[in-house]
């Protein structure tokens, strides 16, 4: 389970050490707003470009947000990391911190339980 959290949790820190060495703040126009679940808006620059991939509603993307609107938001130019409104941004490195020393406390834990069952069991 601890794996499973900091694969996922370790792909929003990717996103934000990209955003941190090479995102770019600019005004957004909203293109497409998707609210048929989890909201999802496609942006383009002012300028005409288009930014890569679509601004989640954790990010930025409201209930309130609707096509035409302005946004300011910081993208990833290469459209690799995922656009945020957020001028702080969060930070996971603690929290994935914790979940690498859960997983290796848990396994440590296995391995020495699997091996005294394993003697149990085998009349040592």
């Amino acid at each position: 389970m601890a794996g499973v959290a900091m694969g996922i949790f370790g792909d929003a820190a990717g996103d934000e050490v990209a955003l941190a060495d090479r995102g770019v703040w600019t005004e957004a126009v909203v293109v497409r707003m998707d609210d048929s679940g989890t909201n999802h808006c496609d942006l383009r620059a002012v300028d005409g470009g288009e930014i890569t991939p679509s601004l989640s509603e954790g990010d930025g993307c409201h209930d309130w947000v609707s096509k035409g609107d302005r946004l300011r938001v910081r993208y990833d130019p290469a459209g690799i990391a995922s656009p945020t409104d957020d001028p702080h941004g969060g930070s996971d490195g603690a929290f994935l911190g914790t979940l690498f020393a859960v997983a290796v406390v848990m396994g440590t834990w296995g391995g020495v339980r699997q091996s005294r069952w394993d003697r149990a069991y085998d009349g040592r």
